[in-house]
């Protein structure tokens, strides 16, 4: 194994260097999502679409995230991390001047695919670099700052999003990305240092195919199953052939001497761990930035900017409480800040859940702000005590495989909470046995109410895994076991 790992490279860029270069790019990566979700309402009516064909620019771009991240760890190695980066900030860039070209809703579905698509590679490439250019006594402050990107961006996604269609229109979201992607490509050339661990890697290309293939039929049945129904030869299908290919996959890559994934890290029970409460509180997360601008907007008749004001002191917040978890990482450890992040997680989730017609601005603001908070406490922590475990060398399989299980699980929550939230609006209106405006409105704000008590509940159900995270240091022998377990060569 070649490792030119800068940790002992005199000529490594400084810290800052990097973490600038990482920065620009993962926050333009999330940013193009939450963006576009306080616009949703303007997409609906220019484009005289339903929401849930609307949904697939968010559920379609995070079901690409997720399709992609299987095969970033061998693109990783194979081209360098650096290549890939830059790579996928260049591809990110382009299609998002196409998506302002769009001509009817379909095809702006479908650049947003593709743009996912790049985006999907950003962020897990940003985290490997991370842990296999900055030495590790910086590491906790650079995923912090990581970490910060990825939150900023959908916390000042709405304020964005909703100055920018409030005073232009909707192209101007995909033009903000055009200069911050130059300048993030522009960075990543100059700052981060080229440099492979790997060498004479094979792409798995069964294993590949069958990842790709399962990923994609199980999203797409979640996102269309409200449409479809649960029991149609479509959604029976999908289902069943997702199912077996993803067995398939799992099966094949415990077996394998190159697998596309390294299962093998769920031996790692500190990773294991770190990795189900990342995905609930990024489940979390989304729900908030999907439901917020649905009630601002459909219920309180509010503006885009209005919607994106009144989550801007959350976005402040976290800003500040993100960098400040990052400083007192080492001393206080990983799980007194996760378990207090998602208690506050489930407070104002809960408070959220008591929205009605008449809730107030400040109420409103208020419990994002203390939300965000939570997200910040959490967040990084619960990434980091993850990732520490792991052998440097294994890093960018680790930084893969989360991300392919997070990012399907958020398009997959996404896609969720939109059919619930479509199903129980009905279902309200139906008992309520009226379809005025003023019965849809009342029925939209109890269905909010219902998503939010469900998303709750995820984290009050994850807070005993935070007692798995208590030690602050990782047993040496986790991440040895991993490599110490060669599958037999096929």
């Amino acid at each position: 194994m070649s490792n030119s790992n800068s940790n002992s490279n005199s000529n490594t860029p400084p810290f800052w260097s990097i973490i600038a270069a990482i920065f620009f790019g993962n926050f333009m990566a999330v940013l193009s999502t939450t963006t576009i979700n306080v616009a949703l309402p303007v997409f609906m009516d220019d484009f005289q679409a339903p929401l849930h064909t609307v949904q697939w620019m968010i559920s379609g771009f995070m079901l690409a995230t997720g399709v992609i991240a299987p095969v970033i760890g061998f693109l990783g190695d194979k081209l360098s991390y650096k290549r890939l980066y830059i790579g996928a900030l260049v591809g990110f860039t382009l299609t998002s001047a196409l998506c302002m070209f769009a001509w009817n809703v379909e095809s702006l579905i479908a650049f947003r695919i593709i743009q996912g698509l790049f985006s999907g590679i950003i962020m897990p490439t940003t985290m490997t670099i991370i842990y296999q250019v900055i030495p590790k006594e910086k590491q906790a402050l650079g995923i912090s700052l990581w970490s910060a990107s990825a939150m900023l961006a959908p916390a000042f996604g709405p304020t964005i999003g909703g100055w920018l269609t409030e005073y232009w229109d909707w192209k101007a979201l995909f033009a903000l990305n055009i200069p911050v992607g130059l300048i993030a490509i522009a960075a990543a050339a100059r700052n981060i240092p080229y440099y492979r661990l790997s060498r004479g890697v094979t792409l798995d290309v069964p294993g590949f195919v069958s990842v790709i293939l399962g990923t994609s039929s199980l999203l797409t049945v979640f996102s269309q199953s409200g449409s479809w129904g649960w029991t149609s030869w479509k959604t029976l299908t999908l289902l069943g052939a997702g199912l077996l290919l993803i067995t398939y996959f799992i099966v094949r890559s415990l077996k394998v001497k190159q697998p596309l994934l390294q299962l093998r890290l769920f031996r790692i029970p500190r990773f294991t761990y770190s990795l189900i409460l990342n995905c609930i509180i990024t489940i979390s997360l989304y729900a908030g930035t999907f439901l917020v601008p649905i009630y601002m907007q459909k219920i309180q008749h509010s503006t885009t900017l209005h919607t994106g004001l009144v989550m801007l002191p959350g976005t402040l917040a976290m800003a500040l409480f993100s960098f400040g978890v990052g400083k007192v990482y080492n001393k206080v450890g990983p799980f007194r800040l996760i378990l207090s992040g998602a208690v506050l997680m489930v407070i104002s989730t809960w408070a959220l859940s008591r929205l009605d017609l008449a809730s107030g601005t400040f109420f409103i603001a208020a419990w994002i702000a203390v939300r965000y908070i939570g997200i910040a406490l959490s967040n990084m922590p619960v990434t980091n005590a993850g990732m520490s475990s792991v052998p440097s060398e294994l890093s960018g399989q680790a930084s893969a495989l989360m991300n392919w299980i997070r990012q399907g699980l958020a398009a997959l929550s996404v896609s969720i909470f939109s059919s619930i939230l479509t199903t129980r609006t009905s279902t309200h209106l139906s008992k309520a046995g009226a379809t005025d405006s003023k019965a849809a409105v009342w029925a939209l704000s109890v269905s909010i109410q219902e998503v939010f008590l469900i998303s709750a509940l995820l984290v009050v159900v994850a807070l005993p895994l935070t007692l798995a995270l208590r030690h602050k240091k990782v047993p040496a022998q986790e991440g040895v076991q991993v490599l110490a377990s060669k599958p037999a060569a096929k």
